[in-house]
Formats: C-alpha cells, structure tokens, sequence
C-alpha cells in the first residue's frame, strides 16, 4: 500500500524512449508531480529526440535534461503503474512484480509521422494528445479506488 503523502511511481514505455515516453515523463511531471513521480524507458532505447524537447519547451516543459534509458535499469525497482504507449512496448515489456497497475494507451509514433513542411508537427500532435489522456488518467478527479489494485487496461486509441 502507498503510504499517505508519498508519491506513486509511473514508468511510461515505448520502444526507443526517444519521444512519447520522453514527453510523458515530462507531462506527468509538470501536471501532477506532487502526486506522481514520473519516469521513462525503452524496450531498445536511443537518444532523446531534439524535435520532442522543442515541441515540450513550446508548452514550458524542460524535458532537455532526460535521457533515453533501458527498461532494465527499472529492475528491482518499486514502480506502481507501469504504461505502454506503442504495441511493440507493450508486447516487450518486461514485468514489474510489484506493479499495482499496467495501462496501454498506443499514440502514433512522431518520428514515423514526421512532415517535411513542419518537422514538430507531428511532436506537436502527439504532445497535446498525450497531455489530453495524462489529465483525464492522473487527474485528481479520478476516483481513488480506480488506481489502487493490480489492474490491466487497454485505452482506446
């Protein structure tokens, strides 16, 4: 059980954990922090997207401090709520014994999605998607009960 005033850890996967997860971290962070200590991985980690630290930096979120890391590293580690945001992540996430709960809510990848015209655009898209479905999942308002108990569930995209 958490402990009254202390926070619940979430670890957002996605493959490379160059972008959406990147962004998510940083999301949860600047939204809900004091309830939620945010962190970030990937099943085959790369480097943090520059393209995902502008489109953030446009909302006042820093993310440029982040680096890409393996979901290894999050090993052994009490993590609550563990979050898949691509179907390769959620296929190759390994599994986090003292996980309460396990979510996954697919979003496009930007790198994939990347327009020659505007090369943030697709940051920019998947960025305020991710901030619309983070404030709807982690917002207080969310019933207490709903977050507590080992639960599996699949957002619809």
């Amino acid at each position: 059980m958490i402990e009254p005033g202390s926070r619940e850890r979430v670890l957002f996967v996605c493959t490379h954990n160059s972008a959406r997860s990147q962004m998510a971290e940083g999301l949860l962070r600047q939204l809900y922090g004091d309830r939620f200590e945010a962190h970030s991985a990937g099943t085959k980690p790369t480097a943090v997207d520059p393209r995902a630290v502008r489109a953030m930096a446009e909302i006042k979120i820093d993310i440029s401090q982040q680096r890409s890391k393996s979901v290894n590293e999050f090993d052994g580690k009490d993590i609550d709520q563990v979050v898949t945001l691509c179907n390769d992540a959620k296929e190759g996430c390994p599994f986090f014994p003292g996980a309460k709960r396990y979510i996954h809510r697919g979003f496009v990848d930007p790198v994939q999605e990347s327009e020659p015209g505007d090369p943030l655009a697709s940051f920019r898209r998947v960025r305020d998607d991710l901030k619309d479905w983070i404030s709807e999942t982690f917002s207080p308002q969310k019933k207490e009960g709903a977050n507590r108990g080992m639960g599996f569930e699949l957002s619809q995209a």
